[in-house]
């Protein structure tokens, strides 16, 4: 069982689909599960982790710089095999252990984003390890945290709010340079919008469409809307790629991309919330 501490915050992540407070408020956290080595029951843990692009995620065990490895990296060396909840979905993933250059040039990134990381490795003889959560593709739609379709619509958007917030935030204390973390979180977010966006006009918007052919003008406009969205990520990664982009000019994309992505958000809940709502109870 989770200590006292760490259960507070698995069932406020739970609760809140993926917001917490306190310290680790605004911070980017999941929900790790992995099956004890010894005991063979299930153990969830919430950590901090790094995006990577591609379906993967990265973890830290640095136990505060303690002398041994935390329980959970134990546990996934024992069996690999793991559950991963973002707040917003859930799947199965499988953890490597990164080995070598690879291992050294990403915790080298993630101290770049935050020098913490150093301090801890200071502390300790052992090599603080790194770990990759790659998710295993599954047939059928992603297991969303919501009861609802509606809930869902609400919970995707309310995550994106929070990475943008949390990219913003990068970026005005990123100094003179664009860290290689920032470019990745800005990358992975670009391509999560185009995910979701290609989803909802594949899946959802063709049962509105079927369902609802009065709505066309509504959902027509939407996909304008993604259009614009599309553009002004593409020109974010289009900054965010040059080789000495200054963060104080690829802000003013974030915010650009950030403001039209608002207003987007808002206005798709404003119109869709209601007639999701309507057809589950009429």
């Amino acid at each position: 069982m989770p200590n006292a501490f760490n259960q507070q915050i698995i069932d406020e992540f739970r609760a809140r689909h993926g917001k917490v407070g306190g310290p680790f408020e605004g911070a980017r956290l999941l929900l790790l599960t992995t099956t004890g080595a010894r005991t063979g029951t299930p153990h969830t843990t919430p950590l901090g982790y790094y995006p990577d692009g591609g379906g993967r995620v990265l973890v830290i065990a640095s136990a505060g710089g303690a002398p041994g490895h935390p329980d959970w990296f134990r546990n996934l060396v024992a069996d690999p095999c793991v559950r991963v909840e973002s707040g917003v979905f859930t799947y199965d993933a499988r953890a490597v252990v990164l080995e070598g250059a690879e291992r050294d040039r990403l915790f080298a990134r993630a101290v770049e984003a935050d020098p913490g990381w150093a301090d801890y490795q200071a502390k300790t003889d052992r090599v603080i390890p790194v770990v990759a959560l790659q998710e295993i593709a599954q047939d059928g739609p992603p297991r969303l945290n919501a009861g609802s379709v509606s809930e869902a619509l609400k919970v995707v958007h309310d995550a994106f709010r929070r990475e943008l917030a949390l990219i913003r935030t990068e970026f005005e204390t990123s100094g003179s340079r664009l860290g290689a973390q920032l470019r990745v979180n800005c990358l992975t977010l670009c391509q999560g919008l185009h995910q979701h966006h290609t989803g909802e006009d594949i899946g959802l918007f063709r049962v509105l469409a079927d369902r609802h052919p009065e709505h066309a003008p509504l959902l027509d406009r939407l996909r304008d809307e993604y259009g614009r969205i599309a553009e002004l990520a593409g020109e974010l990664r289009r900054v965010v790629g040059e080789q000495h982009a200054d963060p104080a000019l690829v802000l003013p994309e974030v915010i650009r991309l950030t403001d039209a992505l608002e207003a987007h958000l808002t206005y798709e809940e404003a119109q869709l919330i209601p007639l999701l709502d309507a057809a589950t109870t009429g």
